[in-house]
């Protein structure tokens, strides 16, 4: 098959990684469906599609609709997803089930929606856009982190599942790079956390602000989704290849000083 045949669909398209992907895939001339909530947004030459990944109704009626146009899918990327920055203890377990409803559940939602077809054609790339928290748990960063540990562990073992039909999966888990991400905060915070949240949101923002070129986690998702590269994980940016060497080879004592000193909390 050429590319000019080929699909791909790409939730989260109308910003960040999630357009700057679209747009390279179209270079590479397949056929691009992207998505948002609203079906608008978008770079010019996708084809937009109404996508809220945390309804299941919103899930079927985008597959139908793809299924309906193009009559084949080649490769998902998993791209949608939300920022929460609050302590464990002031977010709600609410709240918690709102964050994994986008970074989680929603993925889950829309691989079953297009791994029957995956299956039949034989072959197939599923790509989901993680982050450096889904292997370390950042202070302030909690219930996201534990939706990208999440994220990771079902990726994982989705690979195993679905490589006997022909379906490669990856995880790309970016630093903080350039896409002016927002993040939301608890809806009812606790004051003697104040102090050091807004410190850590400060610095978390400033490293996105300053962070790395987004170009390069665009290369990787790209790689992957066309099996130029063929890995499970990919840990982009000087960041989260410094915290996953730090992870490997430091002792816990000393990997929690430098959080410590990283986000100045005493």
């Amino acid at each position: 098959m050429n590319e000019s045949s080929r699909v791909a669909l790409v939730t989260g398209a109308s910003s960040g990684f999630g357009k700057l992907t679209t747009e390279r895939l179209l270079q590479h001339r397949l056929r691009v469906f992207g998505t948002s909530r609203n079906g608008a947004g978008g770079a010019d030459g996708v084809e937009m599609l109404r996508l809220d990944v945390d309804s299941p109704d919103s899930v079927r009626a985008c597959a139908s609709e793809l299924q309906a146009r193009a009559g084949r899918i080649d490769i998902i990327i998993n791209n949608a997803g939300r920022a929460l920055v609050g302590a464990c203890e002031e977010t709600s377990v609410d709240e918690a089930h709102a964050l994994f409803e986008t970074n989680f559940f929603g993925v889950m939602r829309v691989n079953a929606a297009f791994l029957p077809t995956l299956r039949a054609q034989g072959s197939g790339a599923i790509v989901h856009v993680g982050s450096v928290s889904g292997y370390f748990g950042t202070p302030f960063h909690g219930v996201y982190a534990a939706s990208k540990h999440a994220l990771a562990g079902y990726t994982e073992a989705l690979s195993f599942e679905v490589e006997r039909f022909g379906i490669r999966v990856s995880l790309v888990e970016p630093a903080a790079h350039r896409t002016f991400i927002q993040m939301a905060r608890p809806q009812r915070t606790i004051a003697c956390y104040d102090a050091d949240r807004d410190r850590v949101e400060s610095i978390i923002r400033k490293q996105i602000d300053e962070g790395d070129d987004p170009e390069q986690v665009v290369s990787a998702i790209v790689g992957a989704a066309l099996g130029t590269t063929r890995r499970l994980r990919y840990r982009i940016g000087s960041t989260a290849r410094l915290v996953s060497l730090s992870r490997r080879f430091l002792s816990e004592a000393l990997l929690a000083r430098i959080v410590r000193r990283e986000f100045q909390l005493l």
